[in-house]
């Protein structure tokens, strides 16, 4: 299959599960979605052997009709504040997350490939700070 046109939707969500799973149930037009500020809930609470009263499963929303990426935090203050959702249509192209290029929770790197070349697909949650960007520069400089 070759992939002529990508059409990606991306928008800051201010962590609203509403808007973001009307998004996934309705969105056809665009092949990849870019999330920024998505909304980290509760789940369920799962067997721990550390914890007796069991642990809290924490995690974003799942639709049968998109495939999710992101990293996975180390803990429930460090929530990533982006994620990418490929449209399993696309699956062939066999997209995988990045994390050995970079790894912080405010990049999202996804790769795939197509007709022998490889394509990086970048989410970039930019806060006031502007943060990431400036992780971002100050490594694209040691190249």
């Amino acid at each position: 299959m070759i992939m002529k046109d990508i059409k990606i939707f991306s928008q800051n969500f201010h962590k609203n599960n509403f808007v973001i799973n009307t998004i996934l149930e309705i969105q056809d037009t665009f092949n990849i979605i870019f999330i920024q500020e998505p909304s980290w809930s509760f789940i369920c609470s799962i067997p721990s052997f550390k914890n007796k009263k069991r642990e809290e499963l924490v995690g974003v929303l799942n639709h049968p009709n998109w495939i999710t990426f992101f990293r996975n935090p180390s803990n429930s203050d460090n929530s990533p504040k982006v994620i990418t959702y490929i449209n399993i249509r696309l699956s062939s192209f066999q997209f995988s997350l990045q994390k050995n290029i970079f790894n912080h929770g405010d990049v999202s790197i996804v790769f795939f490939f197509n007709c022998g070349s490889v394509y990086f697909l970048v989410n970039i949650y930019s806060d006031l700070l502007q943060l990431a960007l400036k992780i971002l520069k100050s490594i694209s400089t040691m190249f």
